[in-house]
């Protein structure tokens, strides 16, 4: 079952364990500039406001309403993040396990392949939270992704027209896979000691406003490079529950099309990376020792926005500017029961 609370999806199988919930909420950020410099984690500006596509059934495309699912508004060029959060067991000191399948356009953003059901371990196509608290783009490389940045979809940017040469689905897809029951109970076996230490929360919290520009339909296209890990699968394949999953499509909306279809205004823009920069606010770096994977070598070819702006003699995203980073918090997994991490004095 999903269902949508607070502006997060909340995915829920309580037919495996009546704890088994993950929730993924779609983070508003910095874009990144697209200059082939590697930027460390940029912050999270809250989350964008997501609608069902069904109470809007007069007014989306029939498309939409054939997929269901909800939908997000994005200017052209805005860049986004998928931040994972399960439930949290404290008589098992663990959060209870999801293998996570993203694609943009249909593409896997992990492995670069044609979206389809089900998971695979070789190569691997999914993500494992809560080991992966987040994702903000296509994995090209070991610890480097290129950041998610929406473009007007038929403007042959998005990934999915360079793999494809289709401009056919846009948005973003999901599936999510429970770990067993069975598993999970022999993997975490109940602690007698009441402790509860929450594994890690992202301190990527800011906002400001600037420039706004609509497109039609919007797909992802492959934005600046970004450090971040994808982490390998740390349990057995078997340990997942193929027979248990929910998928969910996450349309984007232009803001024209989202104030004509909802009649909100969609949020502000995001700052430049370098006014946020100038500012003194800080970036992020995430350190866990969990071995990474490789990055596909079909993403890795991809152009980015940039790049293939040059080729066709355009300029597709505005303020690009490349910024040097001179404040990075750096947050850290697995602390010692009651450890205090220090920062920067």
């Amino acid at each position: 079952m999903i269902e949508l609370k607070n502006d997060e999806l909340v995915f829920s199988f309580p037919e495996v364990h009546e704890q088994a919930n993950l929730h993924i909420d779609f983070q508003r950020t910095l874009r990144i500039p697209d200059d082939d410099k590697t930027y460390p984690l940029p912050p999270g500006l809250g989350r964008f406001p997501l609608r069902h596509v069904d109470d809007f059934a007069a007014k989306v495309p029939p498309l939409w309403l054939e997929h269901g699912g909800v939908m997000l508004p994005m200017y052209q060029s805005e860049a986004l993040w998928l931040y994972f959060r399960s439930d949290y067991h404290t008589d098992r000191q663990t959060s209870y396990p999801f293998a996570i399948k993203v694609a943009a356009g249909k593409i896997c953003a992990v492995t670069g392949k044609d979206w389809r059901d089900g998971l695979r371990s070789a190569p691997q196509d999914y993500m494992v939270a809560p080991n992966q608290p987040w994702l903000d783009g296509y994995c090209v490389e070991k610890g480097t992704i290129r950041q998610f940045v929406a473009m007007p979809l038929g403007s042959g940017y998005t990934a999915e027209e360079q793999s494809t040469h289709k401009a056919e689905h846009g948005g973003l897809q999901v599936i999510v896979y429970p770990m067993k029951k069975e598993v999970f109970e022999r993997r975490f076996p109940i602690h007698d000691s009441e402790r509860s230490v929450r594994m890690h929360s992202r301190l990527r919290e800011c906002a400001i406003a600037k420039f706004a520009c609509a497109a039609p339909a919007m797909g992802f296209a492959p934005g600046g490079r970004m450090k971040q890990e994808i982490y390998e699968d740390p349990f057995d394949f078997n340990d997942w529950d193929a027979t248990q999953s929910s998928r969910c499509f996450i349309h984007i909306a232009n803001s024209e099309t989202w104030r004509a279809v909802t009649g909100e205004k969609p949020p502000t823009v995001p700052p430049t990376a370098r006014s946020y920069t100038k500012a003194g606010l800080p970036w992020f770096d995430y350190y866990d020792d969990s071995r990474s994977l490789a990055g596909s070598s079909v993403l890795q070819k991809l152009k980015s926005v940039v790049a293939l702006g040059k080729e066709k003699r355009e300029t597709p995203l505005p303020e690009n500017e490349s910024t040097t980073v001179p404040h990075v918090v750096k947050l850290r997994r697995q602390l010692g029961k009651g450890q205090v991490r220090e920062g920067s004095f």
